[in-house]
């Protein structure tokens, strides 16, 4: 079929994908923009997928000071190679980060550095809220409010803040296909003015 050049614009513009390979997206979703764009986005992951094992020895450091020095963030991004971490590409998506965990307040990179003690007292927590309904649906609802709450306290199931139907992983694995390398947020530091210390601090140490 033939594919509007101003449909294959407006999709490279939404997903910085290259101008043939949103071609061949549109032209597999009949011309349809969103179907177009998760098709992107589904072969993004793949490819993320196949480079997640690769080491990632090199990357930036970035911060970002918001509301007049009130709101500060320093995030450390890693790649495979100086080459990409100096690409302008690279540096625009760590700037979005720092941007996003400051709006955001994020607690933790991702679902496995949460405290197994800390994922204990929710579930605790909300089975409390839902006794005496029978096992199954305690379980279930429990499961659900889980996931929920690692949505909100993990950086990379946070829904992105530009784009809330994106998550961060998402954008990470977009980021991996467009660069063709692994790419890793490997910890963060969000402070806020008279915050409690020690609350709010994420590291691998």
């Amino acid at each position: 079929m033939q594919i509007d050049p101003k449909l294959v614009k407006e999709l490279r513009e939404k997903t910085n994908a290259g101008m043939m390979d949103c071609k061949r997206a549109l032209t597999e979703a009949n011309g349809d923009l969103g179907r177009a764009e998760q098709i992107l986005r589904t072969k993004g992951i793949a490819s993320a997928s196949k480079k997640a094992s690769r080491a990632t020895k090199e990357g930036i450091v970035a911060s970002y000071i918001h509301l007049q020095g009130k709101v500060g963030v320093l995030v450390e991004v890693n790649c495979e190679t100086d080459f990409v971490a100096k690409n302008e590409n690279f540096r625009a998506f760590v700037k979005d980060i720092t941007l996003h965990i400051a709006a955001a307040h994020p607690l933790y990179v991702s679902r496995e550095d949460v405290p197994g003690a800390l994922v204990e007292a929710e579930r605790e927590i909300y089975k409390a809220q839902v006794k005496g309904k029978p096992e199954p649906v305690i379980s279930k609802i429990v499961e659900g409010k889980l996931e929920k709450f690692y949505s909100t306290v993990c950086l990379l199931e946070q829904g992105f803040i530009k784009n809330p139907d994106q998550t961060i992983k998402e954008l990470v694995s977009t980021k991996i296909a467009e660069l063709g390398e692994n790419i890793v947020v490997r910890r963060f530091t969000r402070y806020l003015v008279g915050e409690p210390l020690g609350h709010d601090e994420n590291s691998d140490e």
